[in-house]
């Protein structure tokens, strides 16, 4: 079996976007009708994010820690005691392609840390042209890329396991983890072959993330001419692109 895992904190806005394309994912045909269990970890949602995921084939699971890492780890787990051998992640804001299982396992690895398309660049006003600019610029969206997304990230459960998974992180749970699993020996895939697009939107749920990023690219954080952003800085942490490169 094979799961994916969303966490979500009132995106009423994006939640049916994320699930009807994930729905379509589990069933492509080249999974060979292997059940796909879907889990949206519900973390202190206010609005009508638990209303509208119940409209879908998904299991919906909800906490109150405020805390994106705890929210995977909780899904994770509950993937993992229905039996699942794949943990796949993605975020709520995001719409992953109909191929995003098939190309993840297709790579063989117990890691998969996919690259992001980002849409929506109109969400940052005067400053988006800037930011789509310094995006398309910087960020490297190929293979043997070192961003690591909680949006497109694949991990075998063995290795998961293995590497003690999630920590109960407000941001950089994703990177920690694969940081973890890098220092482990685990075969990592980075890969721009799995496909996902996630909102451009400046500000998100945490603060620190991807949203962060985007908005520094566009010069909203300091002033226009510090604005300059590394590669490193599309990953959710500091020091993204570290690691060594292990396939």
């Amino acid at each position: 079996m094979i799961g994916i895992c969303i966490p979500a904190h009132d995106e009423e806005r994006h939640i049916a976007a994320c699930l009807r394309a994930v729905t379509r994912a589990a069933r492509h045909p080249l999974l060979l009708a292997e059940p796909v269990r879907i889990v949206v970890v519900l973390d202190h949602c206010r609005d009508a994010t638990a209303r509208l995921a119940a409209a879908w084939p998904v299991h919906c699971l909800a906490i109150h820690a405020r805390n994106v890492g705890a929210a995977r780890a909780a899904g994770s787990q509950l993937l993992l005691d229905a039996g699942a051998r794949w943990l796949s992640h993605t975020d709520a804001d995001t719409v992953v392609s109909p191929r995003w299982l098939v190309d993840q396992l297709s790579l063989g690895a117990e890691v998969v840390c996919g690259t992001v398309g980002v849409s929506g660049w109109a969400a940052h006003g005067i400053r988006a042209h800037a930011a789509q600019s310094r995006f398309a610029a910087h960020y490297q969206d190929h293979d043997g890329h070192r961003h690591v997304h909680g949006a497109n990230l694949g991990i075998a459960a063995q290795a998961y396991r293995r590497t003690g998974g999630f920590a109960a992180l407000a941001c950089s749970e994703d990177q920690s983890l694969v940081d973890r699993m890098v220092q482990a020996g685990c075969s990592v895939a980075w890969s721009a072959l799995p496909r996902v697009t996630t909102s451009a939107r400046p500000y998100s749920r945490v603060e620190g993330g991807f949203a962060t990023a985007l908005r520094t690219a566009a010069g909203a954080d300091q002033p226009p001419a510090a604005a300059v952003i590394r590669a490193e800085d599309w990953s959710r942490a500091p020091d993204a692109g570290a690691a060594p490169a292990t396939r």
